[in-house]
């Protein structure tokens, strides 16, 4: 490419020959001459100057047009030495106006003055002036080109026909992109998001290919595992088998879709060898710690190292549960199976010790990163492209849960059912938007309601994201508590079997994926249970459909639908990107049928 052309590039925030494509014009100059007089339509057409009349600001001319013998009066209304000094008597213009009729008379109203006729000439919204980017277009976009970087005959044609019309007719239906150009754009757009990622995933070598046996394992659980759980545990084994490509995959499962077996799966596969979860958090740590005892064979030796807290030796386990802490052990075994619980949430820094913590020259352990933050199909296909995906969208056993809007007016009612569930055993949790007071949002905050709660009921918990003892708090609460006030810090992961009910104070001010992890907090074992939705406003669309459904990859889609799309994995080169065509809710078929071209 050119160094101008790298130049325009950058400018545009672009980097290749189809992101430059895909600029289609917002719209176009048409000059095209007229060929009938049509009333209230455009007339652009050749016009000689009669006469020319001034009355106060107003200047009337009247054209002769040679092309269909007829006159036409023009009325400029702010007259300026312009138009007096051009519409000159006898003098040949080309002119563009809308028809209009009085009294038999035709008539044009402001005509402009045109200096290029018969031709379209596209407008461009961009940070380049529309001449430039015309003579960027014309310089780079050809047919032969567009099929060189993988498009079909009729996807160039189509950008062709965008960039350099002959006809207005092929591209719009009543003033709209026709609907079969919208659909070959997407298709485009898909498919340059493909074509960017290749070459950007990058694979090791295994340390080694890992073979270790996991139906025992399967068949002596107290329950069987659903179908979706032993295919992406079949996924993995197969990974595992390869000693030319580390395994790297994500497994995105829906709340509650069990996930911790695929994990226990996956280090039963990993024996002989060592293999190592990291958890986000201590008290998610412990959980699985408490589940991989409970299922894992007895002769599996199994280690928890947190901060202030270790089990077992982790020097000689063949499983190793930990927090971030594991990875400031200087005496670590050989690590063969990697395994991150909710990626997301750890930083760059430990991500990175991690990784050299599972390297061994050129070699890589096996990786696999579990997330309980679903994502819909399409962008699980998109960034497929970079990472292998496992999506687990069914749960072992249905939910009983309740989602109601509630408000001011069903306050008393709510007290009362508080109370109902917590005289049998049951637990409650109250989410609030914020700890401390703030003019900015009309709710109470965490510090000014605890008195109330703490006055009505007993054994009322609070924690909060800046609390350095919530860990304690959450497993204090799991035992001991009724009411726990917190604030979305309990979102993620912490099972708490008695709880039934959870209240969410402002609900419209959450996203849809949180509002779903926290109401994935209830109803862990099958009990019925409430998610009540606390609003000023109880008429919310989007807190409406959150309520119809309890699916969580139904739910990404709808939060697709209510914000713009873009890509959730982090590493995907166009992260944030929002797509200008794509609908990542509702494209599915398209982004699908693009993949399949690589």
């Amino acid at each position: 490419m050119q160094d101008d052309h790298t130049k325009l590039f950058h400018k545009l925030h672009i980097s290749s020959l189809l992101d430059l494509a895909l600029l289609v014009p917002s719209g176009y100059n048409d000059t095209t001459l007229s060929k009938e007089l049509m009333l209230g339509n455009l007339l652009t057409a050749e016009a000689s100057v009669k006469s020319v009349k001034k009355y106060g600001s107003k200047l009337q001319v009247l054209f002769d047009l040679p092309a269909f013998r007829r006159k036409v009066s023009a009325t400029f209304f702010h007259m300026t030495p312009y138009h007096i000094n051009t519409f000159i008597p006898n003098s040949t213009h080309f002119i563009q106006g809308k028809l209009s009729e009085y009294q038999g008379f035709l008539q044009l109203s402001q005509p402009k003055k045109i200096n290029k006729p018969n031709c379209i000439i596209p407008k461009y919204k961009t940070v380049l002036k529309n001449s430039e980017m015309i003579e960027l277009i014309s310089s780079m976009i050809f047919h032969e080109k567009l099929i060189n970087e993988g498009l079909t005959t009729r996807e160039a044609n189509t950008l062709l026909m965008l960039h350099f019309p002959t006809d207005l007719g092929q591209i719009y239906e009543q003033k709209n992109l026709k609907t079969n150009i919208i659909h070959t754009l997407k298709t485009i757009e898909a498919f340059n998001h493909f074509k960017k990622l290749q070459g950007k995933r990058v694979d090791f070598p295994a340390t080694v290919a890992l073979d270790g046996d996991e139906k025992v394992f399967i068949e002596n659980l107290p329950f069987a595992l659903t179908n979706e759980q032993l295919k992406t545990i079949s996924e993995i084994k197969s990974d595992f088998a390869d000693i030319n490509k580390a395994a790297k995959r994500m497994i995105v499962g829906d709340v509650g879709s069990g996930k911790t077996m695929v994990i226990l799966a996956s280090a039963v596969m990993a024996m002989p060898k060592t293999s190592v979860l990291m958890a986000p958090t201590s008290l998610l740590a412990l959980q699985l710690y408490e589940e991989a005892i409970k299922y894992l064979p007895k002769e599996m030796n199994i280690a928890l190292v947190m901060q202030g807290k270790m089990v077992g030796d982790y020097r000689e386990a063949d499983f190793i549960i930990g927090t971030h802490a594991l990875l400031y052990k200087d005496d670590m075994p050989q690590i063969d199976l990697v395994m991150i619980d909710e990626q997301h949430r750890f930083g760059t820094a430990q991500r990175h010790a991690l990784e050299k913590l599972s390297s061994r020259g050129k070699t890589k352990a096996h990786m696999l990163q579990f997330s309980a933050t679903p994502i819909p199909r399409t962008q699980a296909m998109m960034d497929s492209a970079l990472i292998d995906i496992s999506l687990i969208t069914t749960t072992p056993f249905s939910k009983n849960i309740t989602t109601k809007l509630i408000s001011k007016e069903d306050f008393t009612s709510l007290l009362s059912h508080i109370q109902e569930e917590i005289q049998v055993n049951h637990q409650v949790l109250i989410i609030y938007p914020l700890v401390e007071q703030s003019e900015q949002i009309p709710y109470q905050s965490l510090e000014e309601a605890r008195g109330f709660w703490e006055n009505k009921f007993d054994n009322v918990f609070v924690t909060h994201g800046k609390d350095r003892d919530k860990e304690e708090v959450l497993l204090d609460f799991r035992e001991h508590g009724n009411i726990l006030l917190a604030t979305t810090v309990v979102e993620v992961g912490i099972s708490l079997p008695r709880l039934t009910m959870v209240i969410v104070v402002g609900a419209e001010r959450l996203g849809l994926a949180t509002l779903h992890q926290l109401r994935g907090r209830v109803g862990r074992l099958g009990l019925k249970s409430w998610c009540y939705l606390y609003s000023h406003n109880k008429t919310n669309e989007r807190l409406e459909s959150f309520a119809k459904t309890m699916s969580g990859f139904e739910i990404a889609k709808l939060d697709l639908q209510f914000r713009n799309s873009g890509d959730i994995l982090e590493g995907t080169i166009q992260s944030g990107q929002k797509f200008r065509w794509l609908n990542m809710a509702t494209d599915e078929e398209i982004v699908e049928n693009a993949k399949k071209r690589f």
